[in-house]
């Protein structure tokens, strides 16, 4: 996993707790946390760090990785803002991950292993998604999904009938949008 992931997760556990809660964190999991945005690190150690956050605030992991993704989007959006700017929707933000996003970020994080998505955008009033990737990190998707419709001053509802966390090949999620922008 790139160090960016963990750069944020820093930022977002300090800006909401404090930097000794980080350092807590690190302390409970044994990690150095010496992250450069580039490096390649092990996926297990995001998987220990929220495992600790999660038994320091008995939530569970899918919780604890939603949250981040909701806090984590407005610190993207501030790094990246050319990401945003061209968009009024979160919907139409949405449909250029796999496009614009992604091959981005790619050449920003050589090695990126981003997820893939498909789109059935064929419905004015819910957008279908499904993601693919071997992290699962489906909550981390909705809660950036989430923290993208606050950048848009829009609410989403987001239903999840399919899930990898279940057996199924990929996790769809259905996404309504409701709010000044979606108006």
């Amino acid at each position: 996993m790139k160090g960016i992931i963990f750069n944020l997760l820093q930022e977002t556990v300090s800006h909401e707790y404090g930097a000794d809660t980080w350092d807590a964190l690190l302390e409970s999991t044994g990690l150095d946390g010496a992250y450069t945005s580039l490096g390649n690190y092990p996926d297990e150690q995001l998987v220990a760090l929220v495992g600790a956050a999660s038994a320091a605030l008995k939530t569970p992991p899918n919780v604890i990785i939603r949250w981040f993704g909701v806090r984590a989007l407005p610190i993207l959006a501030s790094k990246y803002p050319d990401f945003f700017k061209r968009h009024r929707t979160t919907r139409s933000f949405i449909l250029t991950l796999n496009g614009i996003i992604h091959p981005e970020v790619r050449k920003l994080y050589p090695g990126a292993d981003t997820p893939d998505f498909e789109f059935d955008a064929s419905s004015p009033d819910t957008l279908v998604m499904l993601y693919r990737s071997k992290r699962k990190l489906c909550a981390l998707a909705e809660g950036l999904i989430e923290g993208a419709a606050g950048q848009f001053g829009e609410t989403v509802q987001i239903e999840h009938p399919q899930c990898m966390h279940r057996g199924d090949a990929h996790c769809r999620l259905d996404l309504s949008f409701t709010g000044k922008a979606a108006s």
